[in-house]
């Protein structure tokens, strides 16, 4: 029997300290309650500034389940706007990528709008006089969104009006970001190409937890990774012969449980986190001719070698992104349904960096995150039975209590064994939060 889940206290109820109940990922109820809530009170992924490099040019996503656009208005200004005409709901734009020019025109009315979302003009326009159409939010244009901040080519938006700021809400956990962009010689990242695509018949949620879980590579990925292993040893090559990038990508998957206890985990506030914090799987990458000389022209050597010393491995920033600095990859689950996520892989490229290293991590996503990758498809399997087995009564809760503290607290930075699922519990923590955020805030201005 399962709980009522008709207003976000209830839903809060679901999430306890070292356990979730499982309609958290089955309920249609709750999912409703998350894209009107949490994704709406958080701050969540739009796109990157290099998607709309020239005045006019926009990306069509989606922020849960509202559709947004992101449009480049002046050469420094990048605006999110809700991807609806005002007049009779039309979206404004279906093709995800393009150039509009120098207004959005409503293909039902023709409205139209510039690329900040002010209405420019409206046929016949005369027939509204005296309706007062121009006190209303309709008469003003199309909506914005709530906040948007332009992170180092990151753009990330809240769609409330009023919450938690940018800076409050990412915190220390930016680092990760940091040490991405600031792989780049020149301090720059573009987006290289279209994402890799493709459907998850499950919950979104799950795709996020598996990205800290460090107890199933060696489990899930034996039939793929394993195998792959076991053949290259096969080949028995020559003692200290150079490993190919494709066995450097992939054979690590494979490491011990020892490996990934001393890999460590981080955890900030509001639901961020990730694996890798003394060394990764990506750690042991051959050096590319060239790169490390352009970094230490940019920054010195001192500064060059910490930069490229830091290798995390998945950074989760809440609710629904994760990226990897090392190998320049960003991944984000977009939810469409209680079971149904859309996973979008893009990689960047290093500005200033020689093209092997874009090379590398184009072949890492094709290897591990495409449609016909050789690993993704393990957790897919693996999401799809959870999806299906959290169905089966008897059992209701999910247990999620690997190495959990007493009186465990994630309003602090905290740095742990890396098999520990502290990660998952501090993403319910925020989900909590921010699925009642806004109530909360009423409550405290009483």
């Amino acid at each position: 029997m399962g709980f009522h889940v008709g207003n976000p206290k209830s839903a809060a109820d679901l999430v306890q300290a070292h356990q979730v109940h499982r309609d958290v990922y089955i309920s249609p109820d709750v999912y409703a309650l998350e894209m009107k809530h949490v994704f709406a009170n958080a701050w969540v992924f739009v796109g990157h500034e290099s998607q709309t490099p020239k005045k006019g040019d926009y990306f069509a996503t989606q922020i849960g389940n509202q559709p947004v656009i992101q449009v480049r208005h002046k050469p420094d200004d990048i605006h999110v706007l809700l991807n609806r005409c005002p007049h009779k709901g039309t979206k404004i734009v279906i093709d995800r990528q393009g150039n509009t020019g120098k207004f959005f025109r409503c293909p039902y009315h023709a409205w139209s709008f510039k690329t900040d979302g002010c209405l420019l003009a409206i046929p016949l326009k005369k027939g509204y006089e005296g309706t007062g159409l121009e006190k209303t939010q309709n008469g003003k244009g199309m909506k914005a969104v709530g906040a948007v901040k332009n992170y180092r080519g990151f753009i990330f938006a809240r769609l409330a009006d009023e919450g938690i700021s940018f800076e409050e809400f990412f915190g220390d956990s930016l680092s990760s970001l940091d040490n991405m962009v600031d792989r780049s010689p020149e301090g720059r990242l573009e987006v290289v190409g279209p994402p890799l695509r493709y459907m998850h018949y499950c919950n979104w949620k799950m795709l996020v937890e598996n990205q800290t879980d460090t107890c199933h590579p060696m489990v899930a990925h034996e039939s793929s990774a394993g195998i792959a292993v076991k053949l290259y040893e096969e080949l028995n090559l020559p003692k200290g012969a150079p490993k190919p990038a494709a066995m450097q990508i992939i054979a690590p998957f494979m490491s011990p449980y020892e490996f990934f206890e001393g890999m460590g985990i981080r955890t900030w506030p509001n639901g961020h986190g990730h694996t890798g914090v003394h060394h990764s799987i990506h750690s042991d990458y051959s050096a590319i001719p060239g790169y490390f000389e352009a970094m230490v022209e940019t920054y010195g050597e001192e500064k060059a070698k910490t930069i490229l010393d830091e290798n995390r491995h998945n950074t989760v920033y809440f609710p629904n992104i994760m990226i990897k600095g090392p190998i320049q990859q960003l991944r984000t689950f977009i939810p469409l349904a209680a079971d149904k996520t859309i996973v979008e892989s893009y990689i960047y490229r290093l500005v200033g960096a020689p093209d092997e290293l874009t090379a590398r991590t184009a072949m890492y996503n094709r290897m591990i995150n495409a449609p016909t990758s050789i690993v993704g498809h393990d957790d897919l399997e693996m999401y799809e039975r959870a999806q299906e087995g959290l169905h089966v009564n008897g059992l209701e809760w999910v247990n999620i209590s690997r190495l959990l503290e007493d009186d465990e607290n994630h309003e602090g930075e905290a740095v742990l064994n890396g098999t520990t699922e502290r990660q998952m519990r501090n993403q319910f923590d925020a989900w909590r939060k921010f699925m009642t955020y806004d109530q909360d805030q009423q409550e405290a201005a009483k």
